[in-house]
């Protein structure tokens, strides 16, 4: 047979668009780095310059001003909290998922991605309806003495629940991938359950249950509408970054404003380079 006759459609459409024209090869990337350019550097450097139009002392005082602090505390506790919290439910998930056969698992899969394809604005909005005072457990909550509306509680709940699809939805595609052959055998050899995930399952994982944590840290720091809604805005107590930001900025403070987003700016740029680090250990892999 001719290697004519061996050479697959594929290989001979790759070889092709490999072949393509200078011309349309840098007009393409020429559009994707002015396409980046507009979107993503202009802005970024934008967000800093402001950020420092007034100097380094004024850019400092932005960032220590007590109101500006307590948001950043804020913001740390609720993603110090949800994030672990995914993590768990996200491998519990995918384990599921991806190694059992049950009733529901259609149905599973459907209500992880439910953050996806509902708005943060109306999962806040649900909560308030749920846990406030107007609520439907409102009154009860209020005779126990319980808050969660308009305070820490229930900014961690939104929080969750904007974020609980992404470490499932990273692991899902990836134990199916792998499949359960070797846990399969791991338990034939006599090893239990436990053993089983620490030394077989989780060392298989590890690379994509790093990707989903990032993208949970960095949605959870950045989540503005869910934790609009719940948060009543209240200064020093309830605000996190982003909503700090909008305050700052509906006052015309437009410097401390800029000083205190630089710091999700600089978020996004590390959530970025850790991206895209693992991404990389995933493709040795």
């Amino acid at each position: 047979m001719s290697s004519i006759a061996l050479t697959s459609p594929i290989s001979r459409s790759a070889g092709r668009t490999r072949r393509e024209p200078a011309p349309v090869r840098w007009l393409l990337i020429g559009l994707a780095l002015l396409f980046l350019t507009g979107f993503l550097f202009l802005p970024l450097a934008v967000v800093f310059t402001q950020a420092l139009s007034k100097g380094w002392a004024a850019y400092g005082a932005a960032l220590i001003e007590p109101n500006a602090l307590s948001a950043m505390r804020l913001t740390l506790l609720a993603a110090a909290i949800a994030v672990p919290l995914n993590l768990v439910f996200g491998v519990a998930a995918a384990w599921a998922i991806a190694k059992f056969q049950f009733r529901g698992k259609s149905l599973l899969m459907t209500l992880i991605d439910l953050p996806f394809s509902v708005s943060p604005v109306v999962s806040g909005l649900i909560y308030v309806l749920l846990f406030g005072l107007q609520g439907w457990l409102g009154p009860w909550l209020q005779d126990h003495d319980i808050k969660l509306i308009f305070a820490v509680p229930g900014i961690v709940l939104a929080t969750i629940f904007v974020t609980f699809p992404f470490v499932a939805r990273e692991l899902v595609p990836l134990m199916q991938a792998q499949g359960s052959e070797e846990e399969e055998a791991a338990i034939v050899l006599g090893a239990s359950g436990w053993q089983t995930f620490w030394r077989v399952t989780l060392p298989n994982i590890k690379w994509g249950l790093l990707y989903g944590v990032i993208l949970c840290n960095a949605r959870a720091m950045g989540e503005f509408g869910a934790v609009s809604v719940v948060s009543g805005h209240i200064r020093g107590m309830t605000n996190t970054v982003p909503l700090h930001v909008e305050i700052l900025y509906n006052e015309y403070n437009s410097t401390a404003a800029f000083a205190v987003a630089s710091i999700l700016a600089l978020l996004a740029l590390l959530t970025l380079a850790a991206k895209t680090l693992v991404e990389w250990q995933l493709h040795r892999r």
